[in-house]
């Protein structure tokens, strides 16, 4: 079994609501979530001129190849009605994978561990939540370590789920 570290997010529509519907679809058509954080805010990241984003991080335990949870995950995005009009713009829903054990991919499809996930606030906070001792496979720094690492200053607030 790998532990399958994921992030959630979105910032149109029914933010709360897309994330909950996108945890039912992984249930669904992966597996079962064995651990989650809160629900955080945070001001767009990359392109600023857009609403904020509401982020999740989730982990899931699988024996499953990565490319075939990406490929899953490419699906439940499409299900839910992500369009892809422009890079770091707005979406109904993003899922990313973060990390996956140990395992370091490096294909023209896939990236693991995420390569900016180090340069992001907004993954690093929830995934603190869930995994702080969690160690990245090519910097070999705990989650916790690489938050107080992080260049990006962007506020992360945790938020007040209706």
């Amino acid at each position: 079994m790998s532990d399958f570290y994921l992030l959630l997010g979105g910032n149109l529509g029914n933010r709360e609501g897309n994330l909950k519907k996108a945890i039912d679809l992984l249930e669904e058509r992966i597996g079962v979530i064995s651990k989650r954080s809160s629900i955080y805010e945070t001001a767009a990241w990359g392109k600023e001129d857009q609403p904020s984003f509401l982020n999740q991080a989730v982990c899931i335990q699988i024996q499953a190849d990565p490319e075939n949870i990406l490929y899953k995950v490419l699906h439940i995005e499409t299900d839910l009605g992500r369009e892809r009009f422009e890079h770091w713009g707005s979406r109904v829903i993003d899922i990313d994978l973060l990390i996956a054990d140990d395992l370091i991919i490096n294909t023209q499809r896939l990236t693991l561990p995420h390569p900016q996930l180090q340069n992001r606030r907004f993954a690093l906070i929830p995934l603190q939540e869930i995994a702080p001792d969690l160690i990245h496979p090519v910097f070999h720094k705990s989650v916790k370590d690489l938050l107080v690492e992080c260049p990006d200053k962007l506020e992360v607030k945790k938020f007040q789920e209706r």
